[in-house]
């Protein structure tokens, strides 16, 4: 079995079970020490809005990318849970094509070649799994919010000290009491923010948000680090 795998013309399957073996175990890790990896990938992805009934998208740069991201169910499920049914689908897809070939014809495809059929498979399987998730995750979970929606509102600082060039993680509440983890930096370059600080997120630069210290309590809401 492990000469199967290590076969040169297995080498992307086996790859991409590892690296899915090794998001999944990161994830955990950061979970523990108090960061949200899935956050983070998630702000990564540009915003768009894609209705595949009413044929009504936007998106920059590409309309075409928008409907193929919203097929995957990228926006409605965590992006880290779809990479890892990617990469495993991707993966075991792979190496039983491969294997059914060598017991069948006595021979390999090359991993390039052989990656085409197992795409054409793992790409239902992310959308089929990804609508599961989708469907059995917590009614508070599944109430999509833009990146944009989240400017305005206040947060703690939880892990880290927020310096020009050094974002901390900080956690807020969406409009519907879903906790979010974010990476966040001063929107000033001489401000530094400690753990338990409370901030104003003012706006959004990649996947961080600017943010400037809480001057008016009324805005404050210690709630959200609970």
């Amino acid at each position: 079995m492990l000469d199967f795998l290590t076969q040169p013309e297995n080498s992307w399957f086996s790859i991409a079970l590892v690296v899915m073996f090794g998001i999944a175990l990161l994830e955990g890790l950061l979970s523990v020490l108090g960061f949200a990896m899935s956050s983070m990938l998630d702000g990564l992805l540009p915003e768009f809005d894609a209705n595949l009934d009413t044929g009504d998208v936007n998106i920059n740069p590409a309309t075409g990318i928008s409907r193929f991201l919203s097929w995957l169910r990228v926006g409605k499920v965590p992006v880290l849970m779809l990479l890892i049914v990617f990469l495993t689908g991707f993966g075991l897809s792979g190496l039983i094509f491969q294997s059914f070939l060598g017991a069948t014809f006595g021979f390999l495809l090359p991993a390039y070649v052989a990656a085409i059929p197992a795409l054409i498979v793992t790409l239902p399987v992310v959308r089929v799994v990804g609508g599961l998730i989708e469907r059995f995750m917590p009614g508070d979970e599944t109430e999509a919010v833009s990146d944009s929606s989240l400017v305005g509102r206040t947060a703690v600082v939880t892990l880290g000290t927020a310096k020009a060039g050094s974002p901390a993680q900080a956690k807020l509440k969406d409009r519907f009491g879903t906790a979010h983890y974010v990476m966040v930096e001063p929107d000033a370059d001489e401000a530094q923010f400690t753990a338990g600080s409370e901030v104003l997120l003012v706006k959004k630069d990649g996947y961080v948000f600017r943010v400037i210290g809480v001057e008016n309590q009324n805005l404050s809401d210690r709630a959200i680090a609970e």
